[in-house]
């Protein structure tokens, strides 16, 4: 089998050190070269456990990374730093498949958004890809069960483990502001907010946390709704969409966030649900302010955000493109 080559860019995040050892296994790909301005020089293999031998990290420009006529390049960088690297690659090297890990192209048409559990077709004629946000992955794949029944905008209470923040030092993962205590941010217009609203057509309310574990993401769903459903529809309508898929979990109990660490699933379940709906408020006349809900579901989604969340969700995409069965290289 001759290799696809593909490139690492901003390896020495989380994510990048999550990717590193899932393409250093897959019996398809070499991984090519591994950029990272800090660790230039460095064997990666000492600072990243699976690392292949033999590798080095090294400060590659956007030419440089153009220069090398790779079949694939995984861009692992912050929001806002992406486009001098996919320029020169549309330039010199435009057929070498690009994907997005930031949020950089998820608002942009002319790229693929790479959620493959929705999108397989598509992202196998795609090159150029943009990865989901992690709390964005288990907020659509909770949601999409119920969108014919939503009355009105869902509210989702998010908690992160603080790895999500990133490596650069901030309030939201230092442990020391962090311990014993749970930290809300990004109270109005987070991205993941505005990105699920527009994958899935749908407003909703997204209030995140960042907590003094180190990975994984709870997700705690309410959902007003159009009619009355019982627990067992909720889950029969999750399944009905889901049950064939290796890396969505479903379950009558409410999913562990514990659980979720290390997996490369999304954890689906604790369906529970209300016949009464939510009543409407009265206004100062008398009046309903708005209409009576017939039903209302609650539901948790669990995930780890540095793998199905980011470099799980990565790997499907690059699968798919580069003509690999999608659970390649994604242990079981």
């Amino acid at each position: 089998m001759n290799k696809k080559t593909v490139g690492l860019i901003g390896a020495r995040g989380h994510t990048g050190s999550e990717l590193i050892p899932l393409l250093a296994r897959h019996p398809g790909i070499e991984l090519a070269c591994v950029s990272s301005r800090e660790l230039a020089g460095e064997r990666v293999s000492d600072h990243v456990q699976g690392g292949p031998e033999g590798l080095t990290f090294e400060a590659l420009s956007p030419a440089d990374v153009a220069a090398r006529g790779l079949d694939a390049v995984i861009l692992a960088l912050p929001n806002g730093v992406s486009e001098t690297f996919v320029t020169a690659l549309d330039n010199a090297s435009p057929t070498t498949v690009i994907i997005d890990l930031s949020a950089d192209h998820r608002f942009d048409a002319a790229w693929t958004y790479g959620q493959p559990e929705r999108n397989r077709e598509a992202i196998a004629r795609a090159t150029r890809i943009a990865n989901p946000g992690c709390y964005a992955t288990g907020m659509q794949l909770a949601l999409l069960p119920f969108l014919d029944l939503l009355a009105n905008m869902p509210h989702v209470f998010g908690v992160s483990g603080y790895s999500g923040a990133g490596t650069t030092p901030s309030p939201k993962n230092d442990p020391e502001v962090l311990r014993d205590n749970l930290l809300p941010y990004a109270l109005t217009g987070h991205i993941h907010e505005r990105e699920v609203s527009e994958q899935l057509g749908q407003e909703i309310c997204f209030i995140p946390h960042v907590a003094s574990f180190f990975r994984g993401i709870t997700l705690t769903i309410t959902c007003d709704l159009t009619r009355d459903i019982t627990p067992e529809e909720a889950l029969e309508r999750t399944e009905r969409l889901f049950g064939d898929e290796p890396l969505i979990q479903i379950s009558k109990t409410i999913p562990l966030v514990r659980d979720a660490a290390g997996s490369h699933q999304v954890h689906i379940g604790g369906f529970h649900t209300s016949p009464e709906g939510r009543r409407p408020r009265k206004t100062t006349e008398g009046q309903p302010a708005g209409p009576t809900t017939k039903g209302q579901l609650t539901l948790v989604a669990t995930l780890d955000n540095l793998l199905k969340g980011a470099a799980t969700q990565a790997l499907q995409n690059l699968n798919l493109t580069l003509g690999f069965d999608e659970l390649e290289g994604v242990p079981q």
